[in-house]
């Protein structure tokens, strides 16, 4: 539609010269122009969100707890069921999660996950935390801390620290099993003589008829021990992983997961890769928060923004994402 302009010349008020100074506008007339401008910047904010009900789903929490039972309130498990992975027969145990304070965040803390073995399956501890099944497409994201090595006891086990997406318990019978891997290993292992960190994407757990593994990973040799955001992003056939900010891979439709998953960290030792029996060795992984939005494509950056907000707003932790009520793999 054309928009049509009039010009009108101003003409004064009866009894009022021509040249006479502009009244200035009373406290009312300039309140009730603030008010209209207010409104107009709300309805404008209000659109940019999007109508009602189109609010993301998101979980993220900064694990600012003071022992395993509140972790346990806020819709985490920590497994304490013997079963794979790792050393057979194995324990996993509450009491290996704690919550020491963060050296770099005054008056907060950090998840603490410790295993140790000293070779034997009796004297080997385990350990796993896991959240509820209902997480599939959208970013995943962790701030972690690989362990350099043992944090006491000597070196020479091929230990696995693990923030990882899954998807059932009783793998050999679904067909659309799911599960998508970020693991380093501090002593090398699974072919790699030094330090590695693996990135996996699973179509099945089961091996193919000519016993090769059915994924497709990625390897970045070398040390990475300390602090890294590790960032996954599933959307539109790809699976793609972030170190730091650099994308380090891009795992296509072929392996695509198929089934709502849960989100996980894991400390587990290898039973091909555990050293003889000797003096125990314990191993620390560390995570200072987690962070999920359904159906969005995030940069690292753009993720890392979203966390500070979340923070500086004095928000520990929040669980936006519909629960679909599906067993969980850590104790079932």
């Amino acid at each position: 539609m054309p928009i049509v302009r009039f010009k009108v010349d101003p003409q004064p008020a009866p009894g009022i010269p021509a040249n006479a100074p502009a009244a200035k506008p009373s406290v009312l007339s300039r309140l009730r122009n603030a008010a209209i401008g207010a409104a107009c910047l709300a309805s404008f904010l209000a659109l940019q969100a999007g109508p009602p009900g189109s609010a993301s789903q998101v979980f993220f929490d900064d694990f600012s707890y003071a022992n395993p039972d509140e972790l346990e309130a806020h819709g985490w498990i920590v497994r304490t069921r013997a079963g794979w992975p790792g050393i057979g027969n194995a324990a996993w145990r509450k009491e290996d999660v704690s919550f020491p304070a963060d050296p770099a965040m005054p008056g907060k803390r950090i998840l603490r996950m410790t295993s140790s073995t000293d070779g034997t399956a009796a004297h080997t501890v385990q350990t796993q935390i896991c959240q509820q099944r209902k997480f599939k497409e959208g970013t995943y994201a962790a701030r972690v801390h690989f362990a350099f090595g043992p944090a006491s006891g000597p070196a020479g086990d091929v230990v696995v620290e693990s923030f990882y997406t899954y998807s059932t318990v009783d793998i050999p019978k679904d067909p659309n099993y799911s599960e998508c891997d970020f693991e380093y290993l501090p002593g090398g292992g699974w072919g790699q003589k030094g330090p590695a960190l693996f990135v996996t994407t699973w179509r099945t757990a089961d091996p193919l008829p000519d016993g090769s593994q059915d994924n497709s990973h990625n390897v970045v040799p070398g040390q990475e021990g300390g602090w890294h955001v590790l960032v996954l992003q599933v959307a539109g056939g790809h699976v793609r992983y972030f170190l730091d900010g650099k994308q380090i891979a891009d795992h296509g439709e072929g392996y695509y997961p198929r089934e709502i998953m849960s989100f996980n960290f894991n400390l587990w030792f290898t039973r091909e890769g555990v050293a003889p029996p000797r003096q125990l060795r314990a191993y620390e992984e560390d995570i200072d928060w987690v962070y999920f939005e359904k159906d969005a494509v995030l940069s690292p950056g753009q993720v890392e923004r979203k966390v500070q907000a979340l923070r500086k707003a004095g928000i520990p932790r929040q669980d936006t994402v519909e629960t679909m009520g599906l067993p969980c793999p850590c104790n079932n």
